[in-house]
């Protein structure tokens, strides 16, 4: 699975680690990716990938509950 959010595509992004002797090593800051169904205007359900920030923002329309099978 990519680590991109499906609405902003929002992608890791590098940067450095660095330690207490400022010694510099690669490192990779990753998205809060969250899976998500979002239910679209035509009423269809699908299960998204997308990060907190879009999904806090309101872009989701989240469906009602699932019925409970017995």
């Amino acid at each position: 699975m990519a680590k991109v959010c499906e609405h902003c595509g929002k992608t890791p992004c590098t940067g450095n680690l660095v330690s207490h002797s400022n010694v510099k090593t690669k490192r990779r800051f990753l998205p809060n990716l969250q899976k998500v169904r979002h239910q679209y205007p035509d009423g269809s359900v699908r299960t998204v990938t997308l990060c907190t920030r879009c999904i806090r923002s309101g872009l989701v329309t989240k469906p009602s509950p699932r019925p409970v099978q017995s």
